[in-house]
């Protein structure tokens, strides 16, 4: 597979994290930053299926946003008291 090298720009309090966790994990600052950048395309395209399938729900049942935001309040109400 083709890789292509590019140029970033860290806080350097951020990038003291990144090397000290890639260095717990003894690997490359480019495998752990390579990582994180999966994990997070990975969990976006998640919660982007979550709330599609969300919106199906609502629709099908003839709900609105404002239907489903108001149910939630009542629920959070009735599990504080």
């Amino acid at each position: 597979m083709k890789t292509n090298t590019i140029n970033i720009s860290f806080r350097s309090d951020l990038l003291s994290k990144i090397d000290n966790a890639a260095q717990e994990e003894s690997r490359s600052r480019s495998e752990l930053i390579r990582e994180a950048a999966r994990m997070y395309i990975e969990r976006k395209s998640r919660w982007r299926s979550i709330f599609s399938l969300g919106d199906a729900a609502t629709a099908s049942q003839g709900l609105s946003s404002d239907d489903v935001e108001k149910e939630i309040t009542s629920h959070r109400r009735s599990k504080n008291r």
